[in-house]
């Protein structure tokens, strides 16, 4: 389902292609003309400064951005003659900051960037309420992931309670650990499920990421919204099968394809949430950005 702005009594549809956000151009000219949106769109195509505004977005991130083609319409601009529509730019210049889209909810979308430009050519004031309105989108997005993030923490809080108990009821009163060093049977069996589910122990984690750990930050604070549900899942498996006497090796092998299999689903189903969260209101899709944070 398209999300929708709501700018000025007027509804201004939202439509994602390849993780990127485009606004509705169609939608915004109603602003001006409601009657007439295709000529508002055309006629602020036909400038000099727009062609040269899409040609630099294009170059900066288009690879097949066709340049040559790109010159030619930057020579026509603003002359009397000179007329182009959405579809022939996209066509010519193999363009993808602006598309066209058929449906019901179909008509020329561009990417956020180019959309904002093109509702400062509207008008000013439309361009900040606009702004104002995306801006107000993602805060309420951003907080629906944070909300998300906390209760999955607070799920494998929970069935950490039944990990711990379980490795206090049928491990340690089966091994060789005194009171003092009982803590090591809690930090083995925590590290089985960390190798598992984020390929290294805790140490060697901390290591990895000294300045995190600094600020008192553990893998599992960093860990995404679905590795911490597969995490809750994890800690619920294996307390079941210390119960039933499984050996770690045993155990270890069962656990990582049900943590492979579990989080390819979870990617799949909803990538928005394998975001990484590396603060109260920072998260992070790419590992390329943060090169400390594991995967």
């Amino acid at each position: 389902m398209s999300k929708k702005l709501k700018v000025e009594q007027l509804e201004i549809v939202l439509y994602t292609q390849n993780e990127e956000e485009y606004i509705s151009l169609t939608d915004m000219a109603r602003y001006k003309d409601s009657e007439r949106t295709n000529y508002i769109i055309q006629n602020w195509m036909r400038s000099r400064s727009t062609i040269e505004f899409l040609g630099l977005w294009e170059q900066f991130n288009n690879p097949r951005f066709k340049s040559i083609e790109f010159d030619a319409f930057k020579n026509e601009a603003g002359s009397n003659t000179f007329s182009l529509t959405p579809q022939r730019w996209i066509s010519a210049t193999n363009a993808i900051g602006i598309i066209s889209k058929s449906g019901r909810y179909g008509g020329t979308f561009a990417h956020k960037d180019i959309a904002f430009e093109f509702a400062s050519w509207i008008s000013p004031t439309f361009k900040l309420y606009l702004i104002k309105e995306y801006q107000r989108l993602k805060e309420i997005e951003s907080n629906q992931y944070h909300l998300e993030w906390n209760v999955k923490r607070v799920l494998s809080k929970v069935n950490y309670k039944l990990h711990t108990d379980a490795v206090k009821d049928y491990i340690l009163p089966k091994s060789d650990y005194t009171g003092d060093t009982e803590w090591l049977a809690y930090a083995e069996e925590a590290d089985i499920l960390n190798v598992v589910l984020f390929g290294c122990t805790a140490k060697q984690w901390r290591d990895a990421n000294p300045e995190l750990a600094k600020k008192g930050k553990n893998i599992r604070d960093i860990a995404s919204i679905n590795e911490l549900a597969v995490l809750s899942n994890l800690e619920s498996f294996n307390a079941e099968m210390i119960k039933e006497g499984l050996s770690k090796e045993e155990r270890f092998m069962k656990l990582l394809n049900i943590a492979h299999y579990q989080k390819a689903v979870l990617d799949k189903q909803d990538f928005l949430k394998s975001l990484k969260k590396t603060s109260d209101d920072l998260y992070l899709n790419n590992p390329d950005e943060n090169k400390d944070l594991p995967e």
